[in-house]
């Protein structure tokens, strides 16, 4: 006899729920603290399925605009991240290390973690256990007392150089000397140390003033072929396999045949401009970063490229101020923050009079705005190729080809 309706719709529910409890099963089995981390939120999903959600996501939002191409995904998608940063604390009479629960400032202790270099992750539980010997205390944010506020590791995955950077609300740093010699005799592979003094009472984990400890204050990595210096506050995309491609998709949708002026806008430390300059005329980079100005005038030197120059400016008075005297250019390259781009740039874009523009997006939603505003100021999308930079979290990353009327 067949159910009853309400029979049936109770199976379903039974059914749900049962799959509920097997992807949480499948996330404490695979990462302890993932409920209360939060930020690996497909681990519960095989690969597979997360490249087809993802795929999906990005074909709902940016169809309209243009052909999704397939996701590119990963070979092998763990421990991608060459930066891992901790919080440092106290908690039930224990020094403790990690990140803060989502949306809060409780810290949830972290010993390993799927997504992060295993050599990174290793250094910071090694700091912890030097602490006690040391005498140094974590910052309490209650008391504000104590000294250690955050540990930042990021590895250049092909030349092994790690920078190691300790966050400290003060600048007296007790045995720091004897501290690094006994840190770097645990892990000989650090090539060089900072500490950073952030003594603001604000979420932002590096402040504006740094020492040199031990090496030269950056490590140096290489990626598409060119060697690039990585300072503590530069950007640097944190998953470099897969940066490989994206960078290699958008020079190649730059459509350059050495006759171009391109613009790359919010140029970082020069990565995507200093690969699109052996096929350009002449590359402009423009960043309001000055520490990301200094590595990106480095990086051109160390990598023998002299149609290059960078400014310390913003990338939208820039333009705005090249309009004014009638100068244009061919390509903007633009890699804006999740937050995306703003109208007034990309007035400036259209006031330079660029035929082409590659947009590299990590915040896909903001990324269809901005699109819409394109398509208002007569550009039109030829397609968008998504990457998967982040395995096992929700964000994509995707290029997009644009092409003026």
């Amino acid at each position: 006899m067949a159910a009853s309706g309400n029979q049936a719709s109770g199976e379903m529910r039974k059914q749900e729920q049962g799959k509920g409890t097997l992807r949480e099963n499948r996330k404490e089995k695979l990462c302890p603290v993932a409920k209360r981390c939060g930020g690996c939120q497909y681990l519960d999903l095989p690969y597979p399925e997360q490249l087809a959600n993802k795929q999906e996501r990005m074909r709902k939002l940016l169809s309209e605009y243009g052909k999704v191409w397939p996701i590119h995904g990963m070979e092998h998608p763990f421990h991608y991240r060459n930066k891992v940063h901790a919080v440092f604390g106290f908690q039930k009479g224990e020094t403790v290390c990690g990140i803060y629960e989502e949306g809060t400032h409780h810290i949830v202790p972290v010993e390993r973690c799927l997504i992060e270099d295993e050599k990174c992750s290793a250094i910071i539980r090694t700091i912890r256990g030097m602490l006690r010997s040391f005498r140094i205390r974590t910052y309490d944010e209650d008391t504000q007392f104590g000294l250690l506020r955050h540990v930042l590791v990021r590895r250049g995955f092909a030349t092994g150089q790690i920078m190691v950077v300790l966050v400290t609300v003060s600048p007296v740093f007790p045995s720091k000397n004897n501290f690094v010699k006994a840190l770097r005799e645990k892990h000989p592979e650090i090539t060089t140390v900072a500490q950073n003094i952030n003594g603001r009472g604000t979420s932002m984990v590096l402040g504006d003033r740094e020492q040199v400890l031990y090496g030269s204050g950056y490590i140096e990595d290489i990626l598409c072929g060119c060697r690039f210096r990585i300072s503590s506050r530069s950007f640097y995309q944190v998953n470099p396999v897969q940066t490989e491609y994206l960078y290699g998709k958008a020079v190649e949708l730059a459509g350059l045949t050495g006759r171009e002026t391109v613009l790359d806008a919010y140029c970082g430390i020069g990565t995507i401009g200093i690969l699109a300059a052996s096929r350009a005329r002449q590359v402009i980079g423009v960043e309001r970063n000055a520490d990301a100005v200094r590595d990106a005038v480095q990086n051109a030197k160390r990598n023998e490229i002299r149609n290059i120059t960078f400014y310390c400016k913003d990338a939208t008075e820039f333009m705005t101020e090249m309009a004014r005297n009638a100068q244009t250019v061919d390509v903007v390259l633009m890699d804006p923050p999740r937050s995306g781009s703003t109208e007034a740039f990309i007035r400036a874009v259209a006031a330079v009079r660029a035929r082409r523009v590659v947009y590299i997006s990590c915040g896909p939603d903001t990324l269809a705005r901005d699109l819409g505003i394109f398509r208002k100021l007569g550009y039109r999308a030829e397609g968008a190729w998504p990457v998967d930079m982040f395995p096992f979290t929700t964000h994509t990353e995707v290029c997009v080809k644009l092409k003026s009327n």
